[in-house]
């Protein structure tokens, strides 16, 4: 499929390839005819004559070679660019749900090492792939019309040479997709490591980490050991074939010559078409490995670009009223995630129903691992529910278009990730064509206006990768003001002011009401102070809903909401919206 674009391209370096192989099938007989009508009969000139033919023919072969190689070249990059397209373009249509069981560092291989492996075998299809066996087929049949019997005698070398390849090629192809797997475990721990190098620093977890990298790092040396190591009898057995058939044709063919059933011209030649079969057969052993090696990666890119995404839009969608509306219900919503092998887990949301009016701020409150994320990530169809349905405006958001729906949503997660460039840049990064205004008036709404101004560039000034130059509450408040630029009628903040003071916090919450207007707001957080001005919270208890209700009401009536209040501020204390 990625070469049919290209098969103009690729029919010209074939073509090339021909043209190459038939030019060098041609020197034999030219050498023959330099023996047999030149020397034996001491004609110089034809000597001369057919020496210079040589020497234009094999000039000729070079250039049209170099025509091949540019031509393949050309195709096998094509080749590649259009297939990390392709790869890069699937894994943005991939639901969180395929993003959990791929990882980073398996899909950096595919988009990376394999798409190399792929266009070398492209570009050596097309090159000494496709000319090896040329020239090998084709000196076979010289060879015959020079000395059936010679030919004869040859044939059960070459069927053994041949099923030898044949054998090395099969067995080398699942040794490189074992190879290619450790390749993988040691890009994750490599990615890993980087992504946690301050933590792992942190922790002083560094002896840890080398030993892992050092235990991946070893398996990968001694799978591509044994891969070596089988590799390595190959050519030792191809020369053995080789030494054999030139004794063969020295011996049979010397004994022809003597007895004038031969002449030394076609001796001679049928001794290079020999060379110019199994050359062919050292060269496939020699590419052998490379073969396995793309073959392998083929089939690994093959199944990240046949892996269906887990959110797709319904074959019949319901338009969205895009002017007015923000409300998100919950019926008798119940989820679970899928594991690596496609079989659903234990439920980790149960039977949970809630209400999102326009205009209101919607509180989930609960400890580390109920399902606070999860819950949100399903209004935007991060994931789709298990059994019930979220619905947006009263709709089902299945029967949405993905794109009308995220269109309606503004969302910051917990990792508040901001990508290299400028602060300008990551505002505007949901909305290109913002006006500085608009930009100006979600900074101040998230309290980032203020040292943002600070910067020596301002606005302008240059974010590291990751934000790595902005403090953690920093990262957040910037995260904030992207997602209220898009000025989206349905905000979640996914903890996403936990690294701020309370009464930063408070002012952002107070800020982003007022600019939300009639818009709804959901806010996951882990400490009373982020719900206090909730206009209903929600406390999530073993992925179930066990209290609901304002904080006044919460305090008089939910054990549970009590407990985390006196948890965090102290039995007695008392702190008001």
């Amino acid at each position: 499929m990625f070469l049919r674009p290209y098969r103009g391209t690729a029919l010209i370096a074939l073509s090339l390839l021909i043209t190459v192989v038939i030019f060098d099938l041609a020197i034999p007989r030219l050498v023959q005819r330099i023996i047999d009508q030149g020397i034996a009969r001491r004609d110089r000139g034809l000597v001369i004559h057919t020496s210079l033919w040589m020497l234009g023919i094999s000039a000729l072969s070079m250039l049209i070679a170099v025509g091949n190689n540019i031509t393949s070249i050309r195709v096998g990059e094509g080749v590649a660019r259009d297939l990390r397209r392709a790869l890069f373009l699937k894994i943005q249509s991939f639901s969180y749900a395929n993003l959990d069981r791929q990882q980073t560092g398996q899909l950096l291989v595919r988009l990376t090492s394999d798409v190399n492996t792929v266009k070398g075998l492209v570009q050596i299809s097309l090159r000494i792939g496709t000319r090896a066996p040329l020239m090998m087929l084709g000196s076979l049949a010289l060879m015959v019309s020079t000395s059936r019997q010679l030919a004869l005698l040859l044939v059960p070398l070459l069927l053994v040479t041949s099923v030898l390849i044949g054998f090395f090629i099969l067995k080398t192809e699942p040794l490189f997709r074992k190879v290619q797997l450790k390749l993988d475990a040691l890009n994750g721990v490599l990615q890993e490591n980087i992504a946690g190098a301050r933590l792992v620093k942190s922790l002083v977890r560094a002896d840890r980490e080398v030993e892992r990298f050092g235990a991946a790092n070893d398996e990968l040396t001694e799978r591509s050991i044994a891969v070596s190591k089988f590799s390595s009898t190959m050519m030792p057995a191809l020369t053995s074939c080789i030494n054999i058939g030139t004794v063969v044709v020295i011996w049979a063919g010397g004994r022809q010559t003597i007895h004038g059933q031969l002449t030394l011209g076609q001796l001679v030649a049928f001794a290079n078409y020999l060379l110019s079969t199994m050359t062919p057969l050292v060269m496939m052993t020699l590419l052998s490995n490379m073969w396995a090696a793309g073959f392998a990666s083929l089939r690994r890119v093959e199944e990240v670009l046949a892996t269906e995404p887990d959110v797709v839009d319904a074959a019949e969608t319901i338009p969205l009223d895009s002017a007015t509306g923000s409300d998100v219900t919950f019926d008798d919503v119940s989820f679970a995630y899928r594991a690596n092998d496609g079989a659903t887990a234990e439920a980790v949301l149960h039977d949970l129903a809630l209400a999102a009016k326009p205009g209101q701020m919607l509180a989930i409150l609960g400890a580390t691992g109920v399902g606070k994320t999860t819950l949100v990530n399903l209004i935007p169809r991060l994931y789709d529910v298990t059994k019930g349905a979220v619905r947006v405006q009263g709709v089902d958001v299945r029967r949405l278009k993905q794109a009308a729906l995220l269109d309606r949503l503004a969302m910051v997660p917990q990792d508040a990730l901001l990508f290299a460039g400028t602060v300008r840049d990551n505002l505007a990064y949901g909305k290109p064509h913002a006006s500085d205004a608009e930009l100006e008036a979600a900074a101040r709404a998230a309290q980032a206006h203020d040292f943002i101004r600070q910067l020596p560039e301002g606005y302008g000034a240059t974010v590291a990768p990751r934000g790595a130059n902005f403090s953690g509450g920093q990262r957040q408040r910037l995260c904030i003001a992207r997602a209220l630029v898009l000025q989206a009628p349905i905000l979640i903040l996914d903890d996403s002011t936990s690294a701020v003071d309370i009464e930063t916090e408070a002012n952002i919450q107070d800020a982003i009401r007022a600019l939300q207007g009639s818009g709804t707001l959901f806010v996951v957080a882990q400490r009373i102070s982020s719900v206090l001005r909730a206009d209903c919270i929600l406390v999530l208890e073993h992925g179930r809903i066990v209290a609901k209700g304002t904080h006044a009401e919460l305090l008089a009536s939910s054990p549970v909401y009590r407990e985390i209040y006196d948890s965090q501020l102290g039995a007695g204390a008392r702190m008001e919206p």
